[in-house]
């Protein structure tokens, strides 16, 4: 299609103008629009519909591609090109462009499909292609994820295939200490796991997504009794608890009772499913601890 040129009455000094005036006009509305859908998203009453916060997100991104394109035309039309030829010949330049740029197709459909088929939504812990964080935002053309350094991380829509959510946000690190039956020994190892788990706490605080915690004494079908403390931590961040913080522990043992071997303490990975959030449950939850 060919564009017929037409020079306007205005003089050149307007017309630049004009469209400089547009494109600070498009910049402001995009501005202004985002600093609006910020406030929305950050809003409590949101955080039990986070379905609602997705689709804002998506929406916004679909909203701020429309203002600038529209912008584009206007800016066009101070050129003495229709804005009636520039909105036809976008269908056809999309198709033909749509042939080389079929990585913004997919991105634009897995964005979409990421929302409505109810895979992810904001603020959920997510592995995504070998990168876990929270879910920031989901854009046309990008999940933007925060990981555990704050680090924020951009993810094209194409290039997610696996997708692992953790529906509490965390994984759970349960170290198991074996008891002896003497209960003053109990209460000596007792003692030195409640020292240890301070420890872990203030040495390792950015893998830590709550505060941890000695669950007590418990006892299997067989009678065996063991001591279970219990870390809410990053997904992907446990070796320092499954390598050091072991090796620790169990020398502190062993310091106590040279009988006390590697295989007594063990160490599980595993993750909760979500339950629903009431007002008492948010009253329960644990605080979480600063970022260090």
């Amino acid at each position: 299609m060919v564009f017929a040129l037409s020079l306007p009455d205005a003089s050149a000094g307007i017309r630049i103008l004009t469209i400089l005036a547009i494109a600070i006009g498009a910049h402001l509305v995009v501005f202004a629009l985002k600093r609006t859908t910020g406030f929305v998203i950050s809003l409590e009453q949101l955080d039990r519909h986070p379905k609602v916060r997705s689709i804002v997100g998506l929406a916004t991104s679909t909203a701020i591609f429309v203002i600038y394109f529209t912008g584009i035309g206007f800016a066009l039309g101070e050129l003495g090109i229709s804005l009636k030829a520039y909105f036809a010949s976008a269908t056809v330049i999309g198709l033909a462009v749509g042939f080389g740029s079929q990585g913004l197709v997919q991105d634009i459909v897995t964005g979409l499909t990421l929302v409505f088929s109810d895979l992810i939504d904001i603020d959920d812990m997510v592995e995504i292609s070998g990168q876990t964080g929270r879910v920031k935002t989901i854009g046309m053309r990008f999940v933007v994820l925060e990981n555990a350094m704050g680090a924020l991380v951009y993810i094209p829509n194409r290039f997610i295939g696996n997708v692992i959510n953790y529906p509490k946000g965390y994984i759970r690190c349960l170290i198991d200490v074996t008891l002896p039956e003497d209960s003053a020994r109990q209460q000596q190892i007792e003692e030195i796991c409640e020292e240890k788990l301070a420890n872990a706490v203030d040495q390792y605080p950015g893998i830590l997504l709550a505060r941890a915690s000695i669950e007590g004494v418990r006892k299997t079908s067989r009678d065996k009794a063991y001591l279970r403390l219990k870390f809410r931590i990053w997904p992907g961040r446990g070796a320092p608890l499954e390598t050091v913080f072991k090796s620790e522990l169990v020398r502190a043992l062993q310091d106590h009772d040279p009988k006390f071997t590697d295989w007594m303490v063990t160490v599980l990975f595993e993750t909760e499913r979500a339950l629903p959030i009431t007002p008492s449950r948010l009253k329960k939850s644990p605080p979480l601890p600063d970022r260090p």
